[in-house]
């Protein structure tokens, strides 16, 4: 009972199908593109499809009379005996099967096969039937405080069962929220199309594992690409711990100079946050020089070369982390101070080869002579550079030795002894000897008698008359010479005589200096005279000795010399209070917005006018009265970012008499300017492989912050369908082909930038892709065009033409060498002539 019962349904069943199959044929089987003879053939069926699916209808010639259907036919593919159309009984699925490979053979009235067997491909179509799927319900990710913007730290990742060289399997990615949300701002992003996640430049300002958070993002993904209203979604959550940031300056490095050890040595290390960072070393001082460190690919650094300090006692220098990949660094540079430290490796020095004191011959006992210099080029205020003197020789030894003294820690040098005689001996040397704590050098000191300076500097005058100077005598200028004698010995300081003034210039308008030869002083101007402040000088010059007078000789009014000034008025230009006038402002402040006031004085009180120059691009403007600055016109730091004027005061008399003033204009970046192509075109070669991309070359002229950051989308339906921009909340985009059929021409894509300023500035380029046939070493081949070669026509008259030019040529060159003959045998004629013949020669039988 139970076999005819399952024997009835599958009868039902196939007549229904039969019944359903009918009624689809008789609506057209006569269709050419649905019906034909046995052959091998290949066709598409949507998956998914419920009921009876027609296919084809094979139209049979004798001897056939009926067909036969072998191979993946899974009990869903059938040949109908009454009409012989191929079809499909029961839905099919891509996810399960994709290609039926079938075999379909003809065969006659007894059975035997008389066609075939010819090959049936049934490809099955997909739909978008399932949803994309995260490889993980939850995801747990670290990143570091300060992270580069767009650095990705970690990644999710979806599939989806559907065909993946169809729309149906495109994913995109985008972050809906992220909890908790302390700044209202993104602090995360994600590629839409790989997955990855990095911080946004909220998040490498904002996240700090000091507050204590743990974020929780909020991951969606969709098939479709995203584009469609009737794409699947799948959500996610990612869990971000925040940690320490790794990427910070250490500690300042001591180094000991002249160091022995083998080098290159480590003195430290930097680390950034992330591994598969390269590592550079950049200069920081100026000029830059030679550095003594180097970085490996660890961070580590190292000193190449001993150093020495009494050369440089201190480097500082940046250490760079940049993309292995990429190239660009990944966040600010790290400040490395090296300080030397001194050791003793330096002998102390005598300042000169050889020092020279005066002392008079009755000097009491302990006067000061003078003070010994020595030098030591090690570490000043240090125990290495602490020097200590002593007298370890004179000579000669008479009366006595031992008749100076040094002072151990100073250097200062007293008389020990009154016994100086200057017709006995007229000078002494002395071995002074000086030691730091390792080294010790030997210096030599002479020290010349000379007799007592028992006589007074007399000057020639007492009284040099007046002077009449004008106000503008230059700086320098010798006004009056004068002269003293003295009678003590020559070229001691004795006799050398110094000028000073003692009264009448408070300020020190003037100096004297002393020809040490001739005793000669020299008055000259040292300070620029003003008649508006003093127009009179009455002087008072006194000239006395470097050596103290012995006892009972005193200075008088013989060495004493009186000098009168008269300065008189010459019109000055005015003068600036101020002569430079640095002003930092926005680029985009309003027409007439104040700048500064700039303000001069006439020493004449004469009234002043106020102009500009070198304003090339009539930004500013200023009132001629009061000499205040506006700006006149709209500014622009893209155009100039330090913008020079010159400020001019005239005073209003005859003479018009100016000075001039800067005015330095900083302008302040607004962002006002949206992204632009550094380079407008890309190509790729055709046909397409797959997985190729090019790089999109974006700059913006406007100032950004230490990571500029652009988003980038496509405009368009044809962009959209054709392309696929991938990072498109990066610096760097790249741009690759999504539809792998694109025909080899130029294509035109535009593209929306944003520079995510404040405010954002958003603008549309153009881009032109180029897909061409490649040379083999990846360069676009560019074929000739055959309309720009010369045609078979072309050639004949471009020949015809030189053929032409010679035939002139030659036909001219003949017929002068013709002429030429002619003439020659004329003059032969001629010379062989009587002269009765040769006057009856004329011009024209000669010529």
């Amino acid at each position: 009972m139970e076999v005819l019962t399952n024997m009835l349904k599958i009868y039902l069943h196939h007549f229904g199908c039969l019944l359903i199959l009918h009624l689809v044929i008789c609506q057209g089987t006569d269709d050419p593109h649905i019906s034909g003879p046995l052959e091998d053939k290949t066709f598409s069926v949507q998956e998914g499809r419920t009921g009876v699916t027609y296919i084809y209808r094979f139209t049979l010639q004798p001897p056939t009379v009926k067909l036969r259907l072998t191979g993946e036919t899974d009990g869903k593919i059938y040949i109908y005996p009454k009409d012989w159309s191929l079809y499909v009984n029961e839905s099919l699925d891509w996810e399960t099967k994709n290609v039926y490979n079938l075999q379909v053979e003809g065969l006659n009235e007894n059975g035997q096969k008389v066609k075939g067997p010819y090959s049936i491909t049934i490809n099955v179509i997909d739909v978008n039937d399932n949803p994309p799927q995260f490889s993980q319900r939850e995801y747990f990710a670290a990143v570091r405080q300060n992270s580069r913007a767009g650095k990705p730290f970690t990644y999710v990742t979806a599939t989806d069962r559907d065909d993946p060289t169809t729309p149906h399997a495109q994913l995109s990615y985008s972050i809906s929220k992220h909890f908790p949300d302390p700044y209202q701002t993104m602090l995360f992003q994600i590629n839409n199309v790989t997955g990855a996640i990095s911080t946004t430049a909220a998040g490498a300002k904002y996240l700090n594992p000091a507050d204590g958070i743990n974020y929780t993002i909020a991951v969606r993904v969709k098939d479709m690409a995203g584009q469609s209203e009737n794409s699947f979604p799948s959500d996610a959550d990612v869990i971000v711990t925040v940690l320490e940031n790794l990427w910070k300056s250490p500690p300042l490095v001591k180094l000991k100079e002249n160091s022995t050890e083998p080098h290159p040595m480590r003195i430290t290390q930097v680390q950034w946050n992330d591994p598969g960072a390269k590592y550079e070393i950049r200069q920081k001082e100026n000029p830059p020089t030679k550095l003594p460190f180097m970085v490996d690919q660890n961070g580590i650094v190292y000193v190449t070369e001993p150093l020495d300090r009494e050369v440089k006692d201190a480097y500082s220098f940046y250490v760079l982390a940049k993309d292995k990949d990429e190239d660009i660094s990944l966040s600010y540079p790290l400040t490395i101070n090296v300080t030397v430290e001194d050791i003793n490796d330096n002998p102390p020095t005598c300042d000169k080869t050889l020092t020279i004191f005066e002392v008079q011959d009755n000097e009491p006992v302990g006067n000061f002579i003078g003070t010994f210099h020595a030098s030591d080029r090690d570490q000043e205020n240090t125990l290495n550079s602490r020097l200590y003197y002593n007298i370890v020789d004179q000579s000669p030894k008479v009366p006595s030795d031992n008749m100076f003294r040094i002072e151990h820690g100073t250097g200062t040098i007293n008389l020990l002894t009154s016994a100086l005689n200057k017709e006995q001996v007229s000078n002494y040397s002395l071995k002074v000897e000086v030691t730091d704590s390792v080294f010790r050098t030997l210096c030599n000191v002479q020290i010349n008698v000379i007799d007592t300076n028992d006589q007074i500097p007399i000057f020639e005058k007492s009284d040099y008359g007046s002077l009449t100077l004008p106000e503008d005598v230059p700086l320098g200028t010798v006004i009056q010479a004068i002269q003293a004698t003295d009678a003590d010995e020559p070229f001691t300081g004795s006799s050398q005589i110094v000028y000073t003034i003692n009264k009448g210039d408070p300020n020190n308008t003037f100096i004297i200096v002393t020809d040490p030869k001739t005793n000669r002083g020299y008055v000259k101007i040292n300070k620029a005279l003003d008649f508006e402040t003093t127009n009179v000088y009455n002087l008072t010059i006194h000239a006395t000795n470097p050596e103290p007078l012995v006892t009972g000789v005193q200075y008088n009014l013989s060495s004493v010399a009186y000098l009168r000034v008269i300065v008189t008025n010459v019109e000055e230009a005015p003068v600036f209070l101020k002569t430079i006038h640095t002003v930092d402002i926005v680029e985009n402040a309003t027409i007439g917005s104040f700048l500064t006031t700039a303000t001069a004085f006439d020493p004449e009180g004469d009234s002043i006018r106020y102009t500009l120059q070198s304003d090339g691009r009539n930004w500013l403007r200023i009132d001629p009265l009061n000499g205040t600055i506006y700006t006149a016109a709209p500014l622009d730091r893209e155009a100039q970012r330090t913008y020079t004027v010159q400020i001019v005061a005239t005073e209003q008399t005859k003479a018009s008499r100016s000075s001039t003033a800067q005015l330095r204009l900083n302008l302040k970046d607004v962002n006002d300017n949206p992204p632009r192509l550094d380079k407008n075109f890309v190509f790729f070669c055709h046909p397409l492989q797959g997985n190729e991309k090019k790089k999109i070359e974006v700059s913006d002229p406007d100032e950004h912050s230490y990571v500029q950051r652009f988003t980038y989308s496509l405009v368009g339906a044809d962009a959209t369908q054709n392309w696929n921009i991938s990072k498109p909340d990066g610096l760097l985009a790249y741009i690759s082909p999504r539809n792998m059929k694109l025909e080899e021409k130029d294509y035109y894509v535009p593209l929306k930038i944003n520079d995510n300023g404040r405010p954002p500035m958003e603008g549309v380029v153009t881009l032109k892709v180029i897909l061409c046939k490649c040379t083999e070493a990846k360069k676009c081949f560019l074929e000739l065009d055959g309309s720009s070669l010369p045609t078979v026509g072309m050639a004949i008259g471009i020949l015809t033409g030189v053929l032409l030019v010679i035939g002139i040529i030659l036909g001219i060159v003949f017929l002068k060498l013709k002429r030429k003959k002619e003439y020659e045998l004329k003059a032969q004629t001629a010379n062989a002539a009587s002269p009765s013949e040769l006057r009856n020669l004329t011009n024209t039988d000669l010529y």
